[in-house]
């Protein structure tokens, strides 16, 4: 149950702290008084969009904090996953702050927490129904939600959910397979010529940087074996004799050196050079020897350059290894074309089973809202004439529909409120009145039904008066007897069935008009149903009128 709400900073409200109790407490006062400010505030705690524009004051931040008490091991575990500490009395502190920027934070347990963590948690602790909720009763995904509910379907939803998620992403996959593999093949006989263009030279790293180099020294051939000669004949030529001519000059230095070693030395290092020079005259002859002229290997590496540089314009690349690159995309290509066969039947088997799955859990939902459909049918017509629908009849078709997220079945919920009226479709058939009568006693089987520990009702009754709105009060009293109810109510009928009363009123003050929330006594409840049922004139009959009303409310 909710058990207190702190608002500061919201709206007309600078600071307020509400206290609630259990069954049915009844919330009133004049229009604009402030009790949709409550409300909106609360909404805060449910994930509702913040705006900055509902802040009291820009220099302070918006704080909403609500303290919670239920027992529910679903919800255990929800904070687990969240890294939330649990309360061993089973409190739930919600938290909401709002700064002057427009950024928001949320904390459960005084834990900060994602907005969405905090909004499942506090949708398992309060349902807000307004009049404006209405009309989510002629939608069929909310009738659909309604036979969940009555069902206890959560958790057989939730696996199938899980599924046909599972099923949805395999067959998209399986999808976008299939187009890539047609797109390939249709590329296939292109990607095999040009692979075979490039296989068909059987291409080597770096091979044109090699074949450009032998090109090269093939093309100057007669130039290089002339100068090789030439270096040569200067060094053995006997008209030059420059070997021999060092060697003379090297032997003249010896003789003469006698006693000084620095001759001696000069002489030793030219006869150094000429055993350098007869070696190197070797070596150049050696070279020159080997060094022959051959046109056709010329001819064959010019060839297999002009084939390699006509693929590298085509492909738009500037050499051999960037063509061994695309080869080998291609060659990929090739087999992942290949393999998508393979791939696309295990998609498709995956596929298949998850279909297979799914289709078993939306029997099993089936069967269970076809039973649920049946005990709502039995369960709203009696709670629905206690409020003046005495002709109505309901029924709920479920009908077989394609796979989808939430199933396989198409929920309809028709209606009747006269005596031989035809059955139609509930939005065709029903006023904003009987909508909202219908609406109260879903809400009241519902609720009984879910482990939900806490619903606000807010203004509800509206369209409504005399008997059918003390059935209506006498019906959120009954529903208060299994959880805690809150009711926001203009009607006295409604009010009389309080066990507790919140008046809501506004005070003008240095600050401005403020909001003020005041829990009466017995005698302070007795005298605001009094002035309720009189309005301005409040005297001893209407105050006679509201006791005798609420203790008939009461009992």
């Amino acid at each position: 149950m909710l058990s207190k709400l702190y608002i500061s900073n919201y709206a007309l409200i600078s600071e307020l702290e509400i206290d609630f109790d259990d069954h049915l407490t009844v919330v009133t006062g004049e229009t604009g008084a402030g009790k949709s400010i409550i409300l909106g505030a609360l909404s805060l705690i449910l994930g509702e969009r913040a705006d900055v524009r509902v802040m009291g004051t820009a220099s302070s931040k918006t704080v909403v904090e609500a303290t919670f008490f239920h027992h529910d091991n679903s919800l255990a575990g929800m904070l687990a996953l969240a890294d939330v500490d649990q309360d061993e009395e089973g409190e739930y502190l919600l938290r909401r702050e709002i700064h002057a920027n427009g950024r928001s934070r949320a904390f459960v347990n005084d834990t900060p927490v994602p907005l969405s963590t905090l909004r499942d948690v506090a949708t398992r602790l309060v349902d807000i129904h307004s009049q404006h909720g209405n009309m989510l009763l002629s939608k069929p995904q909310f009738q659909l939600s309604v036979l969940d509910n009555l069902a206890q379907n959560q958790g057989l939803l939730a696996d199938y959910t899980s599924v046909f998620s599972q099923y949805r992403k395999t067959q998209a996959q399986l999808e976008r397979l299939i187009t890539e593999d047609s797109d390939a093949r249709k590329e296939q006989d292109y990607i095999l010529f040009q692979l075979n263009q490039l296989q068909t030279l059987a291409l080597k790293p770096d091979e044109d940087a090699a074949l450009e180099a032998t090109q090269q020294r093939l093309s100057n051939a007669a130039d290089i074996k002339q100068l090789l000669w030439e270096a040569n004949d200067v060094i053995t030529n006997e008209q030059t004799a420059l070997v021999e001519r060092i060697k003379s000059a090297a032997n003249r230095m010896i003789s003469v050196a006698g006693n000084i070693p620095e001759i001696e030395e000069i002489g030793e290092r030219l006869q150094a050079v000429a055993i350098e020079l007869t070696d190197l005259a070797q070596t150049l002859d050696g070279v020159q020897e080997d060094f022959t002229l051959d046109p056709e290997k010329l001819l064959e590496v010019e060839q297999r350059l002009n084939e390699i540089y006509e693929l590298e314009r085509k492909h738009g690349v500037q050499s051999v290894n960037q063509l061994i690159d695309i080869q080998n995309g291609y060659e990929g290509r090739l087999h992942k074309i290949d393999d998508n066969q393979e791939r696309i039947a295990a998609l498709t088997r995956q596929r298949d089973s998850l279909l297979d799955q799914a289709s078993v859990c939306a029997k099993k939902l089936t069967v269970a809202r076809r039973a649920a459909a049946k005990e709502f049918e039995n369960l709203l017509v009696p709670q629905a004439q206690k409020l003046g629908l005495k002709n109505l009849r309901f029924e709920v078709q479920v009908k077989e529909v394609p796979l989808g997220a939430t199933g396989a079945d198409a929920v309809d919920f028709l209606v009747s409120f006269n005596k031989n009226q035809p059955m139609q479709h509930l939005k065709e058939a029903a006023s904003g009145g009987e909508m909202s009568r219908l609406m109260l006693c879903i809400k009241a089987i519902v609720a009984q039904r879910m482990n939900l520990p806490t619903i606000i009702f807010d203004e509800v009754d509206t369209g409504i008066s005399g008997d059918i709105a003390n059935m209506a009060g006498e019906m959120m009293g009954q529903i208060s007897h299994a959880i805690q109810v809150l009711a926001i109510t203009h009607l006295p009928q409604v009010a009389s069935h309080g066990s507790h009363h919140l008046k809501v009123y506004k005070i003008e003050n240095e600050k401005g008009s403020e909001t003020v929330v005041k829990m009466l006594d017995p005698e302070e409840h007795v005298m605001e149903v009094a002035r309720m049922l009189s309005g301005r004139s409040l005297n001893e009959a209407a105050i006679a009128n509201a006791r005798a009303l609420i203790a008939q409310n009461q009992m």
